[in-house]
Order: structure tokens, then C-alpha cells, then sequence
């Protein structure tokens, strides 16, 4: 049987600094920072937090997910095709340096890209 993405993406650790390494380097981005604009360090951290959990449990790994689906949860931020555009810029790019091999990065750029129709508003 073939190890889950979860594994090959090195785990909870893997995971972790992914999503921390993303959305620290989201937040200092002219075009995405004004999503994080005005929230304080707990709700950053807890936000972080919630997309650890969503990212384990979504490829594979033993996580309990308490956040609202995407579609709820983006709701009235008004992301943009620029903006997801963006963000994708970013996640390839933190891939990289994490060294995420392209089998890998290619299944996660097929699950963020089932989910923009549920992200994407504007």
C-alpha cells in the first residue's frame, strides 16, 4: 500500500511548518496582507492552527477538524482570481523551499484547486 500523502509530506511536522512557513510569508505579501489586517496574534495563531488541522486530516493523517468548511469560512473576504493567484505563487514557492517533490506538490495543487470555488468570490 502506498504511504498517504500525509506521511509523504513529512507528517504533522511537515504539515505544520508548511501551513506556519505559508501563512507568515501570506501575511508580509502586499497584495494578501490585508487579510490579517487588524487580528491580533492568538487569532492568527488559532487560524494557523485550524489549517494544520484541516491539512492533516485532508491528506491522510489521524486530525480532528473543528473548523467550518471553506466556503463558510471565506465568506464576504472578498478573494479575488488575483488573489488566489497569489496565494498559489506562495504555496509553490514555501513547496520549494521545503522541498516538497513535485508527485507531492502536484496532489496538493489538485486538492487547493477543488477547493477555489468554495474560496474564490469576487
Amino acid at each position: 500500500m502506498a504511504a498517504s500523502l500525509y506521511s509523504r509530506l513529512g507528517g504533522y511536522d511537515g504539515i505544520a511548518m508548511f501551513a506556519t512557513t505559508l501563512v507568515g510569508q501570506a501575511q508580509q505579501d502586499k497584495l494578501l496582507s490585508r487579510f490579517w489586517a487588524n487580528r491580533g496574534e492568538d487569532r492568527v495563531a488559532r487560524e494557523v492552527q485550524l489549517l494544520i488541522d484541516y491539512l492533516v486530516k485532508e491528506t491522510g493523517g489521524q486530525m480532528y477538524y473543528t473548523g467550518r468548511d471553506m466556503a463558510l469560512s471565506h465568506q464576504g473576504m472578498g478573494i479575488t482570481e488575483a488573489d488566489w493567484t497569489r496565494f498559489i505563487e506562495i504555496v509553490a514557492s514555501v513547496a520549494g523551499e521545503l522541498g516538497v517533490g513535485p508527485t507531492e506538490g502536484g496532489e496538493v495543487m489538485a486538492f487547493l484547486n477543488s477547493l477555489k470555488a468554495d474560496i474564490v468570490s469576487a
